[in-house]
């Protein structure tokens, strides 16, 4: 399967058009970015850890049940996946505070949430993603109810699997976000799961090892990705 035309490129990822109408490849690049990219670098390795790893947490999410755009790896960069009618609103659990939870409601960092939130947040890059509600979503036809309570079920199944996936390997899955897409009528699971899209804790120390690593400057940001996937048993 070959890369077409370019259909988006985002802060760390791009989409291309391929020769099957359905199917898209999608490359991810060495690009990081934080705060609205106002921090910028190339991070030597990331495109390919960050694409080993979706690959296999999509992998694992499939066995439980999970539907998902994810259909293999093309090469060590790169993924084809199914097309998807992406719904414009970001799914965001958090088992701990962590981010913009201690900001808004002034919380402890580390704080456990029990149960764990539920938070919507509408892609817009120049609104800088905000955070909205299921009424703004039914107002503003971005979803249905239907589709809506269908991506808050598989969003707090992933939960529940990745939850259990990462203590058994020595970590806690702080936060993350999910973004769905529909695909002949069904909401399926989209974009990707990496450590650029949550928060990950080893669960004795509390050391961060996400792209926290970045925004903090912190350092050995892919040493971090390379060692989570470590422990989950993917091999870069």
């Amino acid at each position: 399967m070959k890369k077409l035309e370019e259909l988006y490129s985002g802060k760390a990822k791009s989409v291309y058009t391929t020769e099957d109408p359905n199917k898209f490849v999608m490359l991810f690049r060495n690009d990081t970015s934080a705060f609205d990219g106002e921090k910028v670098e190339q991070l030597d390795r990331k495109g390919m850890v960050n694409n080993k790893f979706n690959a296999f947490i999509m992998s694992e999410l499939e066995k439980a049940g999970v539907p998902t755009h994810f259909e293999c790896l093309l090469s060590d960069t790169e993924s084809v996946v199914k097309k998807l009618d992406m719904i414009p609103l970001e799914c965001v659990v958090r088992n701990f505070a962590a981010g913009s939870l201690v900001k808004r409601l002034g919380v402890q960092e580390g704080m456990a949430l029990t149960p764990p939130t539920f938070e919507l947040f509408l892609k817009n890059d120049a609104l800088h993603d905000p955070m909205v509600n299921e009424h703004h979503a039914l107002s503003f036809g971005w979803a249905t109810q239907a589709q809506i309570d269908e991506m808050k079920t598989l969003t707090f199944k992933v939960n529940d699997v990745l939850k259990a996936l990462f203590d058994q390997a020595g970590m806690l899955l702080v936060d993350y976000k999910l973004e769905f897409g529909l695909s002949d009528g069904k909401i399926v699971l989209g974009d990707e799961f990496s450590p650029d899209g949550c928060r990950i804790w080893d669960k004795e120390t509390k050391e961060k090892m996400d792209k926290d690593r970045f925004r903090q400057s912190l350092g050995g940001v892919i040493e971090a990705y390379e060692e989570v996937g470590r422990r989950l048993g993917i091999t870069f």
